[in-house]
């Protein structure tokens, strides 16, 4: 996950002060409206709607538009949208693995912009279940180093029942079984340590390491399935060396 996540993480805070803010804003709201309507307004009683409403403040998504989402998932304001979420699998170039998990309230529409853009950029739709079998469901919550040390945070989560914490770079992942990601968070704010985001995400069991050419063209085609409004996270099993990323990175 490491060459992949290095990547993401780099990625999406260049993504804040570039012109995808709003397409960042417009999925970090879809995410808080999904998860007010499943389990209701309050975040303290609705984990998933906590971790939703943290992760879109550090992106700086203003609080009345965290407000308005929550009002309108939960039924207490007009304009809320059905949304429901599709998972696509499919192929991309020197057989990475890909999945695509949409939130969208047209079905037709998201399943059109990902074939199109995994087709243009030399990927490949895959029949349901022939790629999912290769990633598991787990908790992740990215850490920002800052002072701390992977003993701090390793410390911190190790009873709570994280598996493991990767260092990244300038954060840390915490790993552990998506039904442990409340615990794993909740020991991280009990500790004092801040956090970027919490979710459960589909990790790979196995990786494919790229080179650089490889690398470029995977990381094309998630920025092409990523620019759908439709697609709300892309997950892929591709790993790529810190030398390699500072190439492309360049």
């Amino acid at each position: 996950m490491s060459g992949h996540s290095k990547w993401a993480t780099t990625k999406h805070k260049k993504a804040v002060i570039d012109a995808k803010r709003g397409k960042l804003f417009a999925k970090l709201i879809k995410n808080i409206e999904v998860a007010a309507r499943m389990g209701g307004a309050d975040p303290e009683g609705n984990p998933t709607l906590f971790d939703a409403i943290q992760k879109a403040k550090k992106q700086s998504v203003p609080n009345k538009n965290i407000d308005s989402a929550v009002k309108r998932g939960a039924g207490l304001e007009a304009g809320g949208a059905e949304y429901e979420t599709i998972m696509y699998e499919g192929y991309g170039p020197n057989g990475v693995a890909v999945l695509i998990e949409c939130l969208t309230d047209n079905r037709n529409r998201a399943a059109s912009d990902v074939r199109v853009a995994m087709t243009r950029n030399g990927g490949s739709m895959a029949d349901p279940g022939s790629v999912s079998y290769l990633f598991n469901r787990k908790g992740v919550v990215i850490v920002p180093k800052g002072e701390l040390t992977e003993d701090d945070v390793l410390g911190a989560v190790l009873d709570a029942g994280a598996e493991e914490v990767n260092d990244l770079g300038e954060s840390f992942e915490v790993i552990s079984e998506a039904t442990d990601l409340v615990a794993v968070r909740t020991a991280l704010q009990e500790a004092g340590i801040d956090y970027d985001s919490a979710e459960a995400n589909f990790v790979p069991t196995m990786q494919v390491q790229l080179e650089e050419d490889a690398a470029r063209k995977i990381f094309k085609l998630i920025d092409a399935l990523e620019d759908s409004d439709d697609v709300q996270n892309v997950f892929a099993n591709f790993d790529v060396s810190d030398e390699v990323m500072a190439k492309v990175d360049a």
